[in-house]
């Protein structure tokens, strides 16, 4: 982008983007590359074998025989937000915030894209709360079987990462005002 506008837009407009040549799998991940690219085959493979799932998320699951290492502080914070999210959207999220997702580019995801997100810090939640309304809209009343989160084989917190503790009562806030539009919305 022209200028910093933050990751949220970033993200949408390189989605958009993407969407244009009509490929058959659309995703991003963080710049750090927590999760390796090596994972990506992972992804696709729900979508081969899942052929309702639209949005495979990434999720920072600490299982035997998996890589997953994060700070202590976070991985509790996390949990905590974690809860919240699940919470708030009534769906059985253990991950939203994990910046590695995998999306499989029909209408209604597309459509997730079409309007800037309110939140600059939690617009993984966002997109969850407006793929949700979508499907929601649409009649369907368990959004979940369109979701799957897949525990990451390998997951390295990257240091210099520049959220705070107090970010977290930022996302805490805009969580309260997607909740608040999802109230609205009915």
């Amino acid at each position: 982008l022209g200028h910093n506008q933050g990751k949220a837009e970033a993200v949408r407009r390189g989605m958009l983007r993407a969407f244009e040549g009509q490929p058959r799998f659309v995703g991003f991940w963080d710049a750090d590359l927590a999760t390796p690219l090596e994972t990506l085959p992972l992804f696709q493979e729900v979508f081969r074998e899942r052929p309702d799932t639209e949005i495979v998320l990434g999720a920072r699951v600490r299982l035997l025989g998996h890589d997953v290492r994060r700070n202590p502080t976070r991985h509790y914070l996390g949990r905590v937000f974690a809860t919240l999210v699940s919470l708030t959207l009534g769906l059985e999220l253990y991950d939203s915030q994990c910046g590695a997702k995998l999306f499989r580019p029909t209408p209604d995801v597309q459509a997730l894209f079409g309007r800037p997100f309110r939140s600059r810090w939690i617009f993984d939640v966002e997109l969850l709360a407006r793929f949700a309304a979508v499907k929601r809209a649409r009649g369907e009343r368990d959004v979940e079987p369109f979701l799957y989160e897949l525990p990451l084989p390998v997951w390295h917190d990257v240091a210099g990462s520049k959220v705070r503790p107090r970010d977290f009562v930022r996302a805490v806030l805009d969580l309260a005002g997607i909740y608040r539009e999802r109230r609205r919305a009915g």
